[in-house]
């Protein structure tokens, strides 16, 4: 295994991770409908900053970022349209 893949293989692996944490909280928010714990200006600021990191993992053509940052985006966009919804 040459060293690139090593790289590769470790962003995909921490994209995964860093994206399937999202998925424990929106189930429960879509169960409970109980959004008063989740601020929204930080899912403001979170989802400026996940377009950004989308911009930039497709200037660099780099797949890990770009299926990463589109998961979670697509996740806490849907949180914050609860967010929005239940308060």
């Amino acid at each position: 295994m040459t060293a690139a893949v090593l790289i590769e293989s470790i962003g995909f692996v921490a994209a995964v991770l860093t994206t399937l944490c999202w998925v424990p909280q929106a189930v429960k928010l879509i169960r409970e409908r109980d959004t008063r714990s989740i601020s929204l200006p930080m899912t403001l600021i979170l989802v400026a900053g996940l377009i950004l990191w989308l911009v930039y993992g497709l200037a660099l053509s780099n797949a890990p970022l770009i299926a990463s940052n589109t998961v979670t985006l697509m996740l806490v966009l849907m949180i914050l349209a609860l967010k929005l919804r239940h308060g």
